[in-house]
């Protein structure tokens, strides 16, 4: 019984080492995306830092995400990205139809911090907490961030006629 124990041991062992592998190996140029306060309130002071380009995503009136990039760094052109040139009273009018979108659905936008694969803060982002994306650093020097899905209300409404 024992010599089995071990066996089954070893071999767990030997799993668990070989998907923290794998795992090193895929997601090694992914970035994150962080829940940040001061990212949130800078969104909702209307705060336009000009070293950021600025993109949104899905509609021009109720965009489902609202990302700045820092300048150094090029978004990957395959996306669905638009990017505004962005001013206080821009940000203040998209954040704001953001918020009355959001508000609908009973949910809340949240600011994000987005870093890089070295953990170096590249950007910012603004959505609901189901509009998520992954962020990937390209071998050519881009950045590959998706947009959220663009019906994304949508399946919050779905899934509200299904709780009923």
């Amino acid at each position: 019984m024992t010599m089995r124990r071990l066996v089954v041991m070893i071999l767990a062992t030997l799993l668990c080492l070989g998907a923290a592998a794998c795992t090193g190996t895929l997601f090694r140029n992914y970035g994150r995306i962080n829940p940040d306060g001061e990212t949130t309130r800078a969104f909702e002071n209307y705060r336009v830092n000009g070293e950021l380009n600025y993109y949104i995503s899905g509609s021009d009136l109720y965009p489902n995400a609202l990302m700045g990039l820092h300048r150094d760094h090029r978004l990957d052109p395959g996306t669905l990205w638009k990017r505004v040139s962005m001013t206080p009273i821009l940000m203040k009018e998209i954040v704001g139809f953001m918020q009355a979108k959001a508000s609908e659905y009973q949910q809340f936008q949240y600011g994000f911090e987005i870093s890089d694969d070295q953990g170096r803060p590249i950007g910012v982002w603004y959505s609901i907490l189901s509009a998520r994306t992954f962020i990937r650093m390209q071998e050519d020097g881009t950045v590959r961030i998706d947009t959220p899905p663009l019906e994304i209300y949508e399946k919050i409404e779905i899934r509200e006629d299904n709780d009923s």
